[in-house]
């Protein structure tokens, strides 16, 4: 047994968590909104599950990682908390970890019903062709890990002028954002920059937050465009990441039907057959995605809904191309990578934790310099609109794979069974000094009637297997081919990490 802590009041909830958003947003207390919906602060995967962390152990009882964004605002979940808390006053057995808080859970969410494309989206008129002319091109995520890749391509492969959708107090605060991100990868080039031109907006907001003029100006003038932004979080839930994920891809489309055709170079996910109806299936580029029942992750759900409205563009007359990577690994040449990657995160905490989970796991992440130049080659085949494409690694290797190679050059890891791994997760983690301590929520958190962990969603048997045959055969001559997944290139990735600190040398 152990003792709870006091019953905490609404006040002291609400001081306490206005307090630590404050210091996961780097601002001051005070500017924190008590009513200010709760996905519009910004917070990734990892900031929101470090609150929900510190939050749990200032209670003295568990939270559930979804639980923030089932209540509207700080105030309304305060509410809920002390109201958790007052009725946990006293004593606290040690099954409190299986008795979670309960969830108000939300309008059971039919996926289908979200398929909703505004009617007034479709070609301007049956004259109206593309003309293959590519002086402008507009082009979203411009600030995203593969976004700053797909801006290094179509600067080398094109002589456009690339104009980014970028959040920012100003033009030249929106230049510098954009700068900074492709410095961070090492792929700005100041003879080029000239060509890339900021667009102040926002992903959530109609017209994607840009003035009518602006907007309709950009419709008249660009002749392609390329969509690779969305808002990834894993704490999420549908509702939250509807507006920029879904809503502003319908946007997007606005932009591409306005008075002249664009055609629109969409970044799809292959989480779109996360379904459980495809597990152990094959799945073809040009497979129909029906079965969405049996996704879990509010972001692979609005994947679903984003790229079922591309589709009904597509069958509108929008010229399209679908894209679909799978996870993405750092540049093969310099092994720069996002660091706050879900993947280097878990990976990272094994390695500190000494040992990986005993699980059959493939790992088909295909890294970032392949899935950028085969997104630009693709786009710029005529014969490619209309279609989709699987930039999966086409030979995917074994979990054990990487933990022989990172126990080889030095690490002390073992593969342990995935209940052990579990249990040395929840026992004996104690610091956030790890990134699997604040991660724990999410890689503990039950899901759907089976109440399964998102590492079990991942297992082999529950995976699809993705073909990538099609989109091979569409690259072939190109002299695009993806590095393979071997010791020269977990090298490269492994030498990035430690010279940047991310992982320390042993």
């Amino acid at each position: 047994m152990m003792a709870a802590k006091q019953a905490y009041t609404q006040e002291e909830i609400q001081a306490w968590l206005c307090s630590n958003l404050a210091s996961a947003l780097q601002v001051e207390a005070s500017e924190i909104d008590i009513q200010q919906p709760l996905e519009e602060y910004g917070l990734d995967s990892t900031q929101a599950m470090s609150i929900v962390t510190k939050t749990e152990k200032m209670l003295g009882f568990e939270i559930s990682p979804t639980l923030l964004w089932h209540y509207p605002n700080v105030e309304m979940l305060s509410q809920r908390l002390a109201e958790e808390s007052a009725e946990l006053g006293g004593e606290i057995t040690d099954t409190t970890v299986t008795n979670q808080l309960n969830i108000i859970k939300p309008a059971t969410l039919d996926l289908n019903a979200e398929i909703v494309l505004d009617p007034a989206i479709r070609p301007p008129a049956p004259s109206s062709r593309f003309t293959g002319q590519l002086d402008n091109i507009f082009l979203t995520g411009g600030t995203g890990f593969l976004g700053a890749f797909i801006i290094h391509e179509l600067l080398q492969q094109t002589n456009a002028d690339i104009y980014c959708l970028v959040r920012a107090d100003d033009t030249n605060a929106g230049k510098q954002k954009l700068q900074h991100n492709l410095e961070s990868y090492a792929l700005w080039d100041e003879e080029l920059s000239a060509r890339i031109i900021p667009v102040l907006g926002d992903l959530s907001l109609p017209r994607l937050g840009i003035s009518t003029e602006g907007f309709e100006m950009l419709a008249a003038n660009v002749d392609s465009i390329y969509h690779s932004a969305a808002m990834l979080n894993y704490v999420y839930p549908y509702p939250a990441l509807k507006a920029p994920n879904v809503l502003g891809t319908q946007e997007v489309l606005r932009m591409a039907s306005l008075f002249k055709l664009k055609p629109v170079h969409y970044v799809s996910s292959v989480a779109v057959f996360e379904s459980s109806a495809y597990a152990g299936k094959i799945v073809k580029e040009d497979d129909e995605f029906q079965h969405w029942q049996g996704i879990f992750l509010g972001y692979s759900q609005t994947k679903w809904v984003a790229e079922k409205l591309v589709k009904l563009a597509s069958d509108r007359g929008i010229p399209v191309t679908i894209h679909r990577p799978p996870l993405i690994s750092g540049d093969s040449r310099t092994g720069a990578c996002n660091t706050d990657d879900f993947i280097n995160l878990v990976i990272k905490g094994c390695i500190q934790m000494g040992c990986f989970p005993d699980v059959d796991y493939m790992l088909d992440a295909s890294p970032v310099d392949y899935v950028s130049k085969a997104i630009v080659y693709l786009s710029r085949q005529s014969e490619s609109i209309g279609k989709a494409f699987h930039l999966q690694h086409p030979q995917p290797q074994p979990l054990s794979h990487l933990v022989d190679w990172v126990s080889s050059v030095g690490f002390p890891v073992e593969m342990v069974p995935y209940e052990e791994w579990q249990a040395r997760l929840i026992n004996n983690l104690s610091s956030a000094d790890n990134p699997l301590y604040t991660l724990r929520p999410f890689l503990l958190e039950k899901w759907s009637d089976e109440q399964i962990t998102i590492p079990d969603l991942y297992l082999q048997s529950r995976r699809p297997k993705i073909s990538c045959e099609e989109t091979l055969n569409a690259l072939a001559g190109s002299g695009i081919v993806c590095p393979p997944l071997d010791s020269q290139l977990l090298m490269t990735y492994s030498a990035f990490l430690m010279q940047n600190g991310f992982l320390s040398a042993v």
